[in-house]
């Protein structure tokens, strides 16, 4: 077998450090974003200034004077604007973290009872799972730990997202303010303040789960087995609260849309970003809620999961039987090596080369990606090498599979190159640059049925090269290395979360930014450069919706395997009924859900409405801008509103795996995780892909940046009108449903994981009664075998 050539320790001083090393690029990051002062200069007032005192002491030529505005007042235009974005954040995450607080403890204290209750709340040591020769820790051990775990988790997922909402809010108006000095300033601001996000949340995730692992060390010592059973509550807690984050906060964004727009624009005709609606800053908060703690609550979640699918694995196969540390921690070492790996990459954004033109900042996103792949390929290559023994045995569904150092490389090399593949093609259908989103847009001429039509089946179009990328994945991560390849081919897609992260976060700081210069009254070409950051992002933010989804698919697999082997299920048989009616139900879950979050947006956004309505009606002055907008209260009353209707869609994904697993069993639960994975990640890719294709449609027509685009529009035309009814309908789609089944196909996997003990034990009681039942019927008919058998 051998050893693997970094020693233990080795590995032990590896994985803080270069979480540490994220944690310290992050805050140097925000430093130099702090930078850009939101407080206007000595000399700024005057209107004859040409620049010298200017803001930040930069001596940089300032549009506005050409213009005649007085930088004074823009400067704390922008910081009044930020300052109520900042508010409407802050009172979101405060409201949404009373309801998952509630939901923290009633779900920990639930983990305690049901895993607690396997052996009794007895306190003697048990025959360990796997190897009954052995005795390992009581199953109270596990129920006490897994609770803690899972409280870690939550409390991790809570804190990245709300440092990435507090990031995004203090960036959007330095952003705006750097877009006078050009393009390329305002690109490395709204980056950098991304990069913040992405590199706090990696290493944050890395260090807590590096940490506990050490702690609960403590008490488990050699019984790894135990001890990383215990660790998976850390992935169901980043996971729950990726729900809240990403339903509640696609929920909020599209409410808080329609209220802006319909009572803002139609009924008082006011502009879109008019500092008078009280809708407005619950517009841009709801880009910070959706697509950055959503975002990143999903992927963390992802990462979590992945790794704790990975060790529970590993810790029965051959790392964990000799206890071999370094092996053993190869998922954490991967992702410690990605944070070194972000952090090369982001500085060829922001210091290697310089953006000059509105043309290079595309490019130079996609670069990112790039060059993260091809890095930490490399890196995969040397870290397979030194922190893996040449062969090794892989746990097998009851079998130890031979495998050799660089099969497993194969299987994160592989997993990493398809999350690429999947964010170039989901670019490809979703971006106006390229012909699927100019045929959608083509199909407006003849009115909005056309439109949908082409727009539906652009979705399901989509869907193809995504899914044979996860099947090839699958297929040659299973070959080399069983569940443990799968598990560490999803940590492979998530690798470069830093700088996907990054990339996602850039997108909606640079939203924010459009609007605040909407809003302080900036001029058309300051405007101008934040859209072209704008439509950079929502590439982008296609492109990290392809990744969540890959991994998610990945993900939820390696779990699925590792509950089955928890639960000692020899092999899943489609062909006996427990099994057939959970694949049905499970199917048929992703559509419940998307109907459910759809409907639920409608419910929100009628409640939103109604609030925008009361303050225009009840606040003198405010239609004449004498008076100020109650920014707060409205974000609030938006807020509450979709955080209660996200509680039947949660319910939904959180009870079903506890009622299927209870009053089914196991081998019917196994069936519904299966059928939910299927569906739900080709209704993901559709949904998502139809709903950015309908947006950008729009968006070609309005933009007129073609002659082909100028026959459509210009804004107001049919065609337009058109597109703008497709994007409506894309909205929940593409921000609401699509991304929220993310959650759907892991949460149950990694809930039935963290439950396989219980329902091993307790599940399946309507089976148990009817097999009772039959039992008792068989002594009276020896006929019966046959349907016993059958139903067995």
């Amino acid at each position: 077998m051998g050893s693997s050539i970094l020693p233990d320790l080795g590995a032990e001083i590896l994985i803080p450090v270069c979480a540490v090393i994220g944690i310290a690029f992050s805050l140097v990051q925000w430093l130099l974003v702090s930078k850009v002062k939101l407080s206007p200069g000595r000399d700024s007032g005057s209107p004859g200034n040409n620049g010298a005192g200017g803001k930040n002491g930069y001596s940089d030529y300032l549009i506005e004077e050409e213009e005649g505005l007085n930088d004074h007042n823009v400067v704390i235009k922008c910081a009044e604007i930020q300052t109520a974005i900042s508010e409407g954040a802050t009172s979101f995450l405060f409201t949404e973290y009373q309801y998952v607080g509630i939901f923290m403890v009633a779900f920990a204290i639930l983990i305690f009872l049901f895993l607690g209750s396997v052996e009794g709340f007895s306190t003697k040591s048990q025959p360990c799972t796997y190897d009954k020769s052995k005795m390992c820790k009581p199953a109270l051990a596990t129920a006490i730990f897994s609770t803690v775990s899972f409280l870690l988790g939550a409390v991790t997922s809570v804190v990245s997202g709300f440092l990435g909402m507090k990031i995004a809010t203090y960036a959007n108006a330095r952003t705006t303010l750097e877009a006078r000095k050009g393009v390329g300033k305002a690109f490395i601001t709204a980056f950098r303040s991304g990069a913040v996000m992405g590199f706090l949340l990696a290493a944050n995730g890395l260090l807590v789960l590096y940490i506990a692992i050490n702690l609960f060390k403590l008490y488990y010592g050699d019984d790894w087995g135990g001890l990383f059973e215990a660790i998976t509550g850390y992935g169901l807690g980043g996971s729950s609260m990726a729900l809240f984050g990403r339903v509640g906060g696609g929920i909020y964004t599209k409410a808080a849309d329609v209220g802006a727009d319909l009572v803002g624009k139609v009924e008082r005709n006011i502009p879109e970003d008019d500092p008078r609606n009280p809708a407005v800053i619950a517009d841009n908060v709801g880009d910070n809620v959706g697509d950055i703690a959503g975002m990143g609550s999903d992927l963390f979640g992802s990462y979590a999961e992945s790794s704790c699918a990975a060790l529970v694995v590993a810790s029965i196969s051959s790392f964990g039987i000799n206890h071999e540390l370094t092996p053993m921690l190869y998922p954490l070492i991967i992702s410690s090596v990605g944070i070194i790996v972000c952090l090369i990459t982001t500085l060829f954004a922001t210091d290697f080369f310089e953006i000059k033109a509105v043309k290079e900042i595309e490019p130079s996103l996609k670069r990112q990606l790039i060059i993260s792949t091809v890095l930490m390929t490399i890196g995969i290559g040397i870290v397979s090498w030194v922190a893996l023994p040449s062969s090794f045995t892989i746990f097998n569904f009851g079998d130890q599979k031979a495998v050799k150092n660089w099969q497993l490389f194969l299987c994160v090399a592989v997993g990493l190159w398809a999350g690429l593949i999947i964010g170039f093609v989901t670019e490809y259908y979703t971006s106006n640059a390229y012909s699927p989103v100019q045929d959608v847009a083509d199909s407006c001429r003849t009115g909005a049925a056309t439109n949908v039509i082409f727009g539906l089946a652009l979705g399901y179009k989509s869907c193809i090269i995504p899914i044979f990328a996860i099947a090839i994945s699958i297929f040659v991560s299973f070959s080399f290395a069983a569940m443990y390849g799968i598990a560490v081919a999803a940590l492979g897609m998530l690798s470069t979360i830093a700088t996907g992260l990054a990339i996602d976060a850039y997108g909606p700081i640079s939203d924010n930014a459009g609007g605040i210069a909407e809003m302080a009254g900036m001029s058309h070409r300051i405007r101008e450069r934040t859209d072209a950051l704008d439509a950079a992002g929502n590439t982008t933010a296609a492109i990290g919706k392809g990744f969540a989804i890959g991994s998610a698919a990945l993900v939820s697999l390696a779990l699925f395997g590792a509950f089955v082997s928890r639960a000692a299920i020899s092999t899943v048989d489609v062909l006996t009924p427990k099994v057939f009616i959970g694949l049905l139900v499970g199917a048929m879950l992703p559509y419940w859900f998307s109907a459910m979050t759809m409907k639920s947006v409608g419910s929100a956004a009628l409640k939103m409405v109604e609030e925008v309505r009361r303050q225009f009606n009840t606040i003198p002055g405010l239609m004449e801008g004498t008076a100020k907008p109650d920014y707060a209260t409205c974000v609030k009353i938006s807020t509450d509103a979709s955080i209660k209707e996200m509680i039947p869609p949660g319910a939904l994904v959180m009870l079903t795996p506890l009622i299927v697993g209870i009053f089914f069993g196991v081998e019917t639960l196994s069936g519904v995780l299966a059928g939910s994975l299927v569906s739900g990640v080709q209704i993901a890719i559709s949904a998502s892909n139809t709903g950015g294709a309908w947006d950008n449609a729009k968006k070609y027509i309005e933009a007129g940046a073609s002659e082909h685009a100028r026959t459509l529009g210009p804004k107001g035309s049919e065609p337009h009108k058109a597109a703008v009814i497709g994007d409506t309908i894309g909205d929940p789609l593409k921000d609401t449903s699509g991304p929220s089944l993310n959650i759907l196909i892991k949460l149950m996997a990694v809930e039935s994981l963290v439950f396989a003990p219980f329902f091993a034990t307790h599940g399946g009681l309507l089976f148990k009664i009817f097999l009772s039942k039959r039992t008792q019927e068989r002594f009276q008919s020896a006929g019966s075998l046959p349907n016993l058998l059958f139903f067995s």
